[in-house]
């Protein structure tokens, strides 16, 4: 039996624009989807901490040290430049993997730099 568990976050991270025009996603910086160990079009749940929304859509990268975390197309209305929100991704892991699972969590400051990583 498999068990859904988190793998990968990004905490407390600022949403700095929110483009309605495009096609759909997330941009999140190279930097960060590469310490967090994302990858582009993986899924990913977002928690928009100023609003309580909770939705899920994939991960596109921006240019790395851009600091870009963008809400695209109908995401674009679940949240606005400024506030806080939390990018998470789930997988599937067996009772063995489980033993010694550690997920990956980015810590970053208000310009969405990393400040620390665990995991």
């Amino acid at each position: 039996m498999y068990r859904t568990l988190l793998l990968a976050k990004i905490h407390n991270c600022t949403i700095t624009e929110a483009n309605l025009d495009y096609i759909g996603s997330i941009s999140i910086d190279q930097n960060l989807l590469e310490a967090v160990g994302l990858v582009v079009h993986e899924q990913v749940q977002v928690v928009n901490l100023a609003n309580g929304e909770r939705f899920t859509t994939y991960a596109i990268a921006a240019p790395a040290g851009s600091g870009a975390v963008e809400l695209n197309g109908a995401a674009a209305r679940l949240g606005m430049k400024g506030d806080r929100i939390i990018i998470m991704s789930y997988g599937q892991l067996t009772p063995e993997e489980i033993k010694t699972h550690i997920p990956k969590v980015v810590f970053v400051d208000e310009k969405n730099r990393i400040l620390q990583v665990r995991g």
